[in-house]
């Protein structure tokens, strides 16, 4: 059944004032509808953007929606924008960040054990760029606070869920300097690898 056209009217309000993801559960207390109802809406909504091949398009991530431009515009922004200073992470920053990816949640202990090294500074960065965040308590001797990735993570990577991370045997194509510029070549598929032989290791 078609959303109500008041609804998506209001949706594009939304989406445009909000700028951030938003979602589905908050709109449908808003509008009274159930929460598989309100990610209709949206999807119908998205779907009309794409058919007249609208400048805008909603992006879906782990039941949020969020207004972007298209992609096939990206050219004409880049002129227009004043060019801005790329952000830079440390390779270490990029080995914490593909850990907690696949591990979440997952303590600092546990980064630090994988990575044989301590992770504080790398793991301040990436708290700061809203990359990842606290998660709660591990149950373990102290409860060691637990970290996980977030949802600018999931934006920034273009995930919609964490199940679209590649697998450990096809994460190598997945390269992080897609997304960020750093020194040394190193992809969340390498990370992966590497994690991978640990869990081996621990397993024997």
């Amino acid at each position: 059944m078609s959303a109500n056209p008041r609804i998506k009217s209001a949706l594009e309000s939304l989406l445009f004032v909000w700028g951030d993801p938003l979602e589905a559960k908050v709109c449908a207390e808003l509008f009274d509808l159930s929460v598989p109802e309100m990610i209709e809406a949206f999807r119908e909504l998205a779907g009309e953007y794409e058919l007249r091949d609208s400048g805008l398009r909603i992006r879906e991530m782990d039941r949020s929606f969020q207004l972007c431009t298209n992609a096939e515009n990206d050219d004409y922004i880049q002129r227009l924008c004043t060019p801005v200073k790329e952000k830079r992470l440390t390779q270490a920053a990029l080995e914490v960040l593909a850990i907690v990816a696949y591990r979440q949640p997952v303590t600092k202990g546990e980064i630090d054990s994988i990575r044989g090294v301590r992770s504080d500074r790398a793991l301040e960065g990436l708290i700061r760029r809203n990359l990842i965040e606290e998660s709660g308590r591990s149950q373990a001797i102290g409860r060691p606070i637990l970290y996980a990735t977030t949802r600018e993570f999931l934006a920034l990577f273009g995930f919609e869920t964490l199940e679209d991370l590649p697998l450990i045997e096809d994460a190598g194509t997945f390269a992080l300097s897609d997304h960020y510029e750093y020194s040394d070549e190193l992809s969340i598929g390498q990370i992966a690898i590497s994690l991978d032989g640990a869990e081996k290791a621990e397993d024997v």
